[in-house]
């Protein structure tokens, strides 16, 4: 067991409530469209390289009618950073040790009108102590309405707390979901913001707003496309997108890299990866 002061705590458990409520809101999205799927859960436990136990986490997944394929994991694990690779994450230069509790979401949907989307959270500690992460919505098929929509209640939230947060953590997601060997996006953007760090009130607010303009804004969107009509090659343009995501996860994401770095649990870490995919 994770020893947790008060504002690991509450990182934790907010995290953990948001995760319940989407949860039960894409569920409801799926009785609407006359499907009885559900979240499986699958609780995962992770041993420190130091042989002491490091955490766990919980993998959510989902496979529906409306959600082709959506992963809605929590975690808190701490311990010790592994050599190299811990020098290179902030505040652990000098010192190993680490805590991290978050929340990491990506949907893939059946129809290709939909947009998949991304959203993660999270709280980290090491000799300093930061909130990260954002959302970015991943249309195969962009529609100028749901990127409006998408763009804006991230803005409202920003906005909220800081008038330079916006544009600030807009070109972050801008340059950070980008394929560089593909020298295209991967989405049409979000929000991106990492090394949050100072007074832990505001902080966790901000991280907090986050979360619910996620949930404001997203299944607004499903259910706006979820009807609409798709063909062939709607199809084909979705999976030849999705192997294009697929290649970032995998090649650039920095998620993936700290979950497999730090002995996560490997079907909760490639759940962000898409069911079906083509490359040409």
């Amino acid at each position: 067991m994770l020893t947790l002061d008060a504002e690991q705590t509450a990182a934790r458990t907010w995290f953990e409530s948001l995760r319940t409520r989407i949860c039960t809101e894409f569920e409801a999205i799926e009785r609407e469209a006359g499907s009885d799927a559900r979240f499986e859960y699958l609780p995962w436990d992770r041993t420190d390289p130091s042989g002491a136990p490091g955490g766990g986490g919980v993998r959510g997944l989902m496979k529906g009618k409306v959600f082709e394929k959506v992963g809605v994991n929590v975690s808190t694990v701490g311990g010790l950073l592994d050599g190299e690779f811990g020098k290179s994450i902030h505040g652990a230069g000098d010192d190993p040790r680490f805590f991290a509790t978050g929340i990491s979401l990506v949907a893939h949907m059946a129809n290709p009108r939909v947009p998949a989307v991304h959203m993660n959270t999270r709280f980290l500690v090491t000799t300093k102590r930061w909130f990260g992460g954002g959302a970015d919505l991943n249309p195969p098929l962009p529609v100028v309405e749901d990127t409006a929509d998408f763009h804006a209640t991230l803005k409202a939230a920003c906005d909220a707390f800081d008038p330079a947060y916006h544009p600030r953590f807009k070109a972050w997601a801008d340059d950070y979901f980008y394929i560089p060997h593909r020298k295209v996006h991967r989405g049409v953007g979000g929000i991106f913001y990492d090394h949050l760090e100072g007074d832990f009130a505001p902080n966790f607010a901000f991280t907090r707003a986050v979360g619910e303009a996620f949930l404001d804004t997203y299944p607004r969107i499903v259910r706006r496309r979820m009807n609409d009509p798709f063909d062939a090659a709607d199809l084909a343009t979705q999976r030849a997108w999705r192997g294009r995501y697929a290649e970032f996860n995998l090649v650039y994401d920095r998620g993936t890299l700290f979950g497999l770095k730090t002995g996560g649990n490997i079907d909760a870490i490639l759940m962000s990866l898409p069911p079906v995919a083509t490359w040409d």
